[in-house]
């Protein structure tokens, strides 16, 4: 399947500056077939190294024992049988079963910056984060990332323009080129790419769901799919927790993300969870699904906010799930209501708030989100080009009612209201409209610096 993160593997490519790359990522977001499947075997075809390093275990023991690259460069062709030079992409996969390797890292940089090397894996920054601070350890012996000496891309769940370019390519086309001319679709055009938007809230990102779906064009059987990665994802947690006492409460906190948004306040409230609890104790529960990127988390910004955006404290904050579809899943809604008449008075508006968190830190930004005196509130404050886009978020045809409130204290750009009307810009109120299946456009606008009406 098609994704966007393949233009980032192109281009650190061709880099004249290329570093060795670490791809980061939750588990089952594509980043083996991605890097593999379709990067190696269209760029480097035949003339590419793969190592698992979960079930390899002699170049695993090998090199967790040594981070010289001459020495792992002599080993790996001797094994593999392969000589390995600058036309030889190295591919050390699953890295969180030997960090030694991410360490390894800067010495490739240093002396061997020619052969391209891509490590990956989804507990990478877990592990690393165990093996810098592991006590008992000689000064000299702790593990020391490569800063400066890498190169980055975070692969996220199929976000939804990916989700509708594998599947339906020509309705794809149709958003891509409304979104260019900055027009509103065609009524008709309009009604099916909002009817893909409600497909892909109950399907997800997950390629093994999206491909499920695309395959066999079963909305059913995508959600069985979807139910066993929920299950793998509780089950990995008791792989790479420190404790009996942090597993429990991920796995709890995990579990509870619908309950905890589908309230009035939505922020983040320990005693749903675990009675009598504080914020404090989940702390390492939080830093740990957010590290592994299972969650996204919103700061909370209050009345006048200042650039660079930063939260107001700590304490106040939201969880969404990384993915829409196990969103879904986990709110126990019947698979129906996302494609029956009456979906719109079914589906609460957290359904959406959690799909446009989620395309917006799949392209990059840090989520924040607003609230005045009484009930007002901006479901998303984003900073683009040193300027502020208050972004509201409605399931309906609702009116924008926050934004006056949000403008006595603030100044902004341009107010974005997110919702299934179509595209329009109202110039004497700074208000752009957008339906939900442009956002993804307007996300990387934003992070380009490049937004406009």
């Amino acid at each position: 399947m098609d994704r966007n993160a393949m233009q980032k593997l192109v281009d650190w490519n061709h880099s004249s500056r290329r570093k060795p790359l670490i791809v980061w990522g939750a588990r089952q977001v594509g980043k083996t077939y991605l890097i593999k499947d379709i990067f190696a075997e269209t760029y480097y075809k035949g003339s590419y190294v793969y190592i698992d390093c979960k079930i390899e275990d002699e170049i695993r023991a090998f090199c967790a024992e040594t981070a010289n690259p001459e020495k792992i460069i002599e080993y790996i062709s001797l094994l593999k049988g392969k000589k390995i030079t600058e036309d030889t992409l190295l591919i050390f996969d699953e890295v969180q079963e030997c960090p030694n390797i991410v360490s390894a890292l800067k010495y490739f940089c240093q002396d061997y910056r020619e052969i391209p090397v891509i490590a990956t894996g989804s507990m990478v920054r877990i592990k690393i984060q165990r093996e810098t601070n592991k006590r008992g350890r000689a000064e000299k012996e702790k593990f020391l990332f490569p800063v400066g000496k890498i190169n980055q891309i975070t692969i996220y769940p199929m976000t939804f323009d990916e989700f509708l370019m594998n599947s339906n390519r020509v309705l794809y086309d149709a958003v891509v080129q409304g979104y260019k001319k900055r027009e509103p679709l065609s009524p008709a055009a309009h009604e099916l790419a909002m009817e893909q938007v409600y497909r892909y809230l109950l399907v997800g990102g997950m390629p093994e769901a999206v491909e499920t779906y695309i395959d066999d064009d079963d909305l059913y059987d995508a959600r069985e799919i979807l139910t066993g990665l929920y299950d793998n994802y509780l089950a990995d947690m008791e792989l790479y927790q420190a404790s009996r006492e942090a597993l429990l409460r991920s796995r709890a906190l995990f579990s509870n993300i619908y309950k905890e948004l589908n309230r009035e306040s939505k922020n983040f409230s320990p005693g749903l969870i675990e009675e009598k609890s504080k914020t404090r104790d989940f702390a390492t529960a939080i830093q740990w699904l957010t590290m592994a990127h299972i969650v996204n988390q919103s700061f909370q910004l209050k009345e006048h906010i200042t650039l660079p955006l930063m939260p107001d404290s700590e304490g106040s904050f939201r969880l969404f799930l990384g993915d829409i579809g196990m969103f879904s899943y986990q709110s126990g809604m019947n698979a129906a209501s996302f494609v029956s008449t009456d979906r719109e008075n079914t589906l609460s508006g957290i359904f959406f708030e959690n799909f446009i968190a989620n395309e917006l830190a799949a392209k990059g930004h840090p989520l924040f989100y607003w609230k005045g005196k009484g009930s007002g509130e901006l479901e998303f404050i984003i900073e683009s080009d040193n300027k502020v886009y208050p972004i509201d978020v409605k399931k309906g045809k609702g009116a924008l009612n926050s934004l006056g409130k949000f403008a006595n204290h603030n100044r902004y750009e341009m107010a974005i209201k997110v919702s299934k009307n179509n595209y329009g810009y109202d110039a004497e109120h700074k208000l752009l409209t957008v339906p939900f299946y442009y956002f993804p456009f307007v996300a990387q606008d934003l992070a380009d610096g490049t937004m406009r009406v």
